[in-house]
């Protein structure tokens, strides 16, 4: 086992430690079909992922509206853009206002969903992680949208088959996964179900690449590459820690320090969400897709969800954090 990890070791210290957890880059099936040519591209929700995919589209040339139900949301949406976009550019303030000025020049809102699908080429869903809503707001859209456009959710663990089933348009849905932060995340998931055509397929590669993402390819199935290894890792990490084998501190600098990790799992789970974490654990379960004993309830978990500790977001989750 000690030759096992010194090889490992050996072999990790040529890799940078930032891009230990990046996923390989799998080799994009061949086909006939060709791409359709993407320009109009409608985003559903202004949070953290729906505003970060509207900055990264608008960023690279594509025409982007972004919608919502509330004005108020959308002023949010196009404040995180700008934030981002500062970030993005903080030590040139020539370059910082030529970023802005030019990605939000791309860039509509809307409250109006169903007219916001009128001239769409890609339409892409970002609001909350429940089915039942997503399949509202995909029912309403198949009616307006034009018979071209291509549907995908952002969804990270719901099934993409189930959401698209509301529709008549099977062969143009697919899931398309970006990672938070959008902008600096270079990871886009791209869902293929047993429906989804490949032209689709195809075109969203292209969108991705344009956007300056590497997309890679997953058959629907729960997690999809990334969160189907991930979360299991997580939960496991959380029954060490209730099981008294260990603090939750330990263990994340053992992850960090011995296995190369830039987060440890509860950093992580906080970061993610506490609640999103057993939303995921709780689906999966129902779902009977997935091991049982992977995603058995936690109670650790539960008690701080149920107490409003959601992690980051909230300020408190397994670690406090300060207000902002």
């Amino acid at each position: 086992m000690s030759q096992l990890f010194r090889s490992a070791y050996q072999f990790s210290t040529r890799l940078s430690t930032k891009n230990f957890l990046r996923p390989l880059i799998v080799s994009n099936a061949f086909s006939t079909s060709s791409p359709r040519d993407i320009q109009n591209i409608t985003v559903y929700g202004s949070g953290l992922m729906g505003a970060g995919i509207v900055q990264v589209a608008a960023q690279n040339g594509f025409k982007v509206t972004m919608v919502d139900i509330e004005e108020s949301f959308i002023e949010n949406g196009i404040n995180i853009i700008k934030t981002s976009l500062k970030r993005q550019f903080k030590d040139d303030a020539n370059k910082q206002k030529e970023a802005i000025e030019s990605t939000l020049s791309n860039i509509k809102t809307s409250t109006d969903p169903s007219k916001s699908a009128e001239n769409a080429d890609l339409i892409i869903e970002a609001i909350v992680e429940n089915i039942k809503k997503k399949q509202d707001l995909f029912s309403k859209l198949d009616s307006v949208a034009p018979q071209s456009a291509i549907f995908t959710s952002n969804t990270s663990s719901l099934p993409i088959i189930e959401i698209a089933k509301i529709t008549k348009r099977g062969d143009k849905f697919a899931g398309l996964h970006f990672f938070n932060p959008v902008p600096r995340m270079k990871l886009v998931e791209v869902i293929k179900t047993e429906n989804t055509s490949d032209e689709t397929y195809e075109s969203l590669i292209e969108v991705t690449k344009k956007m300056q993402k590497t997309p890679v390819t997953c058959k629907d199935t729960p997690g999809f590459i990334v969160n189907r290894l991930l979360v299991p890792y997580l939960l496991e990490a959380i029954r060490l820690y209730e099981r008294g084998d260990a603090t939750f501190k330990d263990i994340d600098t053992a992850m960090k320090l011995g296995a190369g990790m830039p987060m440890g799992p509860f950093e992580l789970s906080d970061f993610v969400g506490l609640d999103t974490l057993k939303s995921i654990c709780d689906g999966w379960r129902d779902s009977n897709k997935v091991d049982t004993n992977l995603v058995a309830s936690i109670k650790v978990l539960d008690d701080l969800v149920k107490e409003g500790k959601r992690g980051r977001k909230s300020g408190e989750g397994f670690y406090k954090y300060p207000s902002k």
